[in-house]
Formats: structure tokens, C-alpha cells, sequence
């Protein structure tokens, strides 16, 4: 392949790949727009037409700055490649590290981080501080910004920069075949996440207690034990003080696994209900959905780090996105980017994926707790995180990681 091919083969997948996803989110716009002033008849009676309307209009606005975003992010996806900003990072780089060198790439990553989080500021700024706000979700002050925005630099010097200066140094050190010693750096890195996060990094931005509520607890004991699940604690999350948002989730590895309610989703939810949410969750464990996700993606991984492998030792791979640099750092930064255009084909097969692994979790549920209450405790989440009930079937195929509210509610009911 010649550098000229490579470079009209990225060009074409990428319009391929924006026009696509403006046309899902135009077909998403006038579907939700059409079905604003009805509700739908499953839901009649538990969601009014006012709430109705706006989780309509907070969906029209995620996707006009989603489109906003798209159009911002391809832009600076070409400025970087083929207009020669990845180019000139690396010459800043180089006036301090040599070229070839393991601190060049290093230092390219951070060039290549801190630009771009200057480029994408000012749509964060506006998603949290206008859209979320005005739809009454944000709850996050300018201060606390500042201050996680902080934490997360002070955490990508301190772990981001030994993790990428291993990857290059076996990028580098272990022959032709360094790409099978990178996977296994690279599953060794997740177990360890899994691990660690929950006990050092997440306490840096939130606060978590022990599940005081008794009613609650007593529930969901009950239900580990019926399922045999074993977990080191219950905590709540205190995620009211960034966001009105609910959510729920497991967190850690083996006996370590801890159970997270977000206040939000406590204060608005019976114990009954907690308790089929859980009950939910507890079906993704018993599925092994995580293990089997885990599974797909290391060898997908696997095979990726393969043709990065490959492309790294071919002059039109670099030259076809604009780059005279060649290095291990340099070629792994350009196939982060050609990758999500190049795969972006595969989208609906991951979500289909995911939407199978719901059903599944849903239908467990059904079994350990009562489905009625697990309805309720949707339809409140609906309600409460202004999730449209009428969305784009195509859109939703294509995109959607759960199934629509009103497939999913009918499976339920059946069940």
C-alpha cells in the first residue's frame, strides 16, 4: 500500500463514518421531536406529559452539541494527522528529547493530552455548566471542577507516565513480538485497576459511606445470599454533590467486589425497588457478563496490538496521516485515531451485544426479586434522568447499549 491509498482509504471511512452518525442523530432529533406532546400508552399514568416533553427537549439538546462535538472532533482529528499538528508536537518534543528516545514520547503523549484538552474545554464547560444546568441535573460548582480537573492531572503524571513509559520501553526492547508482551502488561494493568480503583482512586472525588439505611440493607443482604454473592461492603456514593443523575454498580475483583448506590438513586427509589435493581445487577454477575466482556475485548486487543505491530514498521502508514516521524510513541497515538474510524462499522454489533447482556440481566431479576417493582424503579429512572421513551428505533440500533424503554418494559411485564 502506498502512503497516497492509505491517506484516501482514512479520508473516505471518515466522511463515511460522520455522515453516518449526523444522519442517526438528525433521524434521532425529528423522531423524539415528533412524539414530544404524546406519551406513550405503556407508560400512561406513571409519566406525565410534562416530564414527557422534557426528557424530549434534554435529548434534542445532547444531540445538538453531540453534532457540535462531532464537528469540533473531526476537525481537530485532521489537524492533528493530515494538517500537521502531530507533526509539529513532535518537533516541540524533540527540542528537549532526542526523536528516537522513550522521554520523546513521553512528552509527545502529555503535548498531545494538554492540547487537547484545551481544544474540548470550552464544549465541557458548556455541556456541564449550561446544558446539564439547565435541566436542572448539574450540581457541580466551578471550584469543584477545577479541583477533580487537578486531581486528574496529579493522577496522569503519577500512573499515566510509568504506564506509558513501560508500554514503550517493551514496545521497544522485546523484538518483533513485543506486541504479545504489551498485552500482558496490559491485562495485568486491568486486574490491577480493578483492584485498586475503588480503594484509592474513586475516594479522591467522592465520599463513601457504609448503606445505613436498615430497611434497605436488609433487603439487599437478603438477596446476596440468595444469590451467593459475596461482597466486602455497601456503600453510597454521594453523587448528588456533582449531579442529579441515579445510578448503581459493583466495583473491585473477586472477594474485594463492593456494591455502590448513588444517593440520588436512593432517595428516590422504595426499598423494593433498590432491591430489583440490585437483583439486576447481580444478573450481569451471574451471567458473567463482565468475564465474557473482558475475554472478547483481551482478544481483540490481542489482535489489534498485532497490526499495530505491523503498521509500525510501514512508511505509508505514518505518511498516509501526515506524519515524517516515525517512532513506537508516534505510531501508536496515530492508530488510536485511525482505529475508532476504522472500526466504527462494528458499532452496532457491540450494542446489540450489550442489549442481549440486558435482557439477560433482566430476565435473572425476574427471578430473585419481584419484576413489578423492578418496572417502577425503571420508569422512576426514566423519569428522573429525563430518558426519552420514544427514541429512533435505527438510532437506538445502532447506538443504544440497553434496550428502549418501551421493549424493555413489555419483556418485564411478560415476564
Amino acid at each position: 500500500m502506498t502512503a497516497s491509498i492509505f491517506t484516501t482509504v482514512f479520508v473516505l471511512a471518515l466522511l463515511i463514518s460522520v455522515s453516518v452518525r449526523v444522519w442517526l442523530s438528525l433521524r434521532q432529533a425529528k423522531h423524539v421531536a415528533q412524539h414530544r406532546d404524546r406519551v406513550p400508552d405503556a407508560f400512561n399514568g406513571s409519566i406525565s406529559l410534562t416530564d414527557h416533553r422534557k426528557a424530549a427537549a434534554y435529548t434534542l439538546a445532547k444531540g445538538k452539541l453531540g453534532r457540535i462535538e462531532l464537528a469540533l472532533g473531526t476537525i481537530w482529528l485532521l489537524i492533528l494527522t493530515l494538517g500537521g499538528g502531530l507533526q509539529f508536537l513532535s518537533q516541540v518534543a524533540a527540542e528537549w528529547f532526542e526523536p528516537s528516545g522513550l522521554w520523546h514520547g513521553v512528552v509527545l503523549f502529555g503535548l498531545l493530552a494538554a492540547v487537547g484538552f484545551i481544544y474540548d474545554l470550552p464544549a465541557t464547560l458548556y455541556g456541564i455548566f449550561k446544558l446539564e444546568a439547565r435541566f436542572g441535573f448539574n450540581r457541580m460548582t466551578p471550584r469543584m471542577f477545577v479541583a477533580d480537573t487537578l486531581k486528574q492531572l496529579v493522577l496522569a503524571v503519577v500512573i499515566g507516565t510509568p504506564v506509558l513509559w513501560a508500554v514503550l520501553w517493551l514496545m521497544g526492547r522485546m523484538g518483533a513480538n513485543w506486541w504479545i508482551w504489551v498485552w500482558a502488561f496490559w491485562l495485568g494493568l486491568n486486574l490491577v485497576t480493578m483492584i485498586v480503583y475503588p480503594i484509592f482512586i474513586a475516594p479522591l472525588f467522592n465520599k463513601f459511606s457504609p448503606l445505613a439505611d436498615e430497611s434497605v440493607k436488609a433487603r439487599v443482604e437478603a438477596l446476596l445470599t440468595r444469590c451467593g454473592f459475596r461482597s466486602k461492603g455497601l456503600f453510597v456514593m454521594d453523587g448528588s454533590k456533582r449531579s442529579a443523575h441515579g445510578n448503581a454498580y459493583f466495583t473491585g475483583f473477586g472477594a474485594g467486589k463492593r456494591i455502590v448506590f448513588f444517593d440520588t438513586l436512593l432517595s428516590s427509589l422504595q426499598p423494593s425497588e433498590v432491591e430489583a435493581v440490585l437483583a439486576h445487577e447481580l444478573g450481569h454477575f451471574k451471567h458473567h457478563h463482565l468475564w465474557k466482556r473482558i475475554g472478547v475485548m483481551g482478544l481483540a486487543v490481542l489482535g489489534l496490538l498485532w497490526v499495530l505491530g505491523f503498521v509500525t514498521q510501514q512508511d505509508w502508514f505514518y505518511q498516509g496521516l501526515g506524519v515524517q516521524t516515525h517512532s513506537n510513541a508516534m505510531a501508536l497515538i496515530l492508530f488510536s485515531m485511525a482505529l475508532p474510524v476504522l472500526l466504527f462499522p462494528l458499532t452496532p454489533l457491540t450494542s446489540m451485544w450489550s442489549r442481549k447482556h440486558e435482557f439477560e440481566a433482566d430476565a435473572y431479576a425476574c427471578k430473585q426479586a419481584n419484576s413489578r417493582d423492578l418496572v417502577t424503579a425503571l420508569v422512576k429512572l426514566y423519569k428522573e434522568n429525563a430518558s426519552t421513551l420514544t427514541p429512533d428505533p435505527l438510532h437506538s440500533l445502532f447506538y443504544d447499549s440497553h434496550p428502549p424503554a418501551s421493549i424493555r418494559i413489555a419483556r418485564l411485564q411478560a415476564q
